[in-house]
């Protein structure tokens, strides 16, 4: 099962990624705009979700994915690390993030994968 080290280590490997803490967490930039939190009870982390894709996303798999109340009108979901099939699931919802946060001049060039070698 995938945990928060593994969070951590594949948002580090994504090109020009940098770690910040915020509110007394770790947070992941890419060219200054963050892409993922860990919360430090490291049992979930949140990602960029536009909020249209968002409802459908938590209705098909309430397990894995939700909102906090005070986030509701963010672009943001959580994910439970413990609901996560594998770590290619984990690095996909991390690399969408990361693709969503990132400038074209890195996301034209860093294939699908992102360049996440982890």
């Amino acid at each position: 099962m995938p945990d928060s080290a593994d969070v951590r280590r594949i948002a580090l490997s994504l090109p020009e990624t940098v770690e910040k803490e915020a509110w007394s967490m770790p947070t992941f930039r890419v060219a200054g705009k963050m892409y993922l939190t860990l919360p430090d009870d490291e049992t979930s982390f949140a990602v960029r979700c536009p909020m249209h894709e968002r409802g459908e996303l938590i209705a098909a798999e309430p397990q894995k994915f939700w909102v906090p109340p005070h986030e509701a009108g963010s672009n943001w979901v959580r994910v439970r690390l413990g609901a996560l099939e594998d770590m290619d699931e984990l690095r996909d919802i991390v690399v969408d993030s990361w693709r969503q946060a990132a400038p074209p001049r890195l996301t034209d060039t860093a294939g699908p994968a992102g360049g996440a070698g982890a």
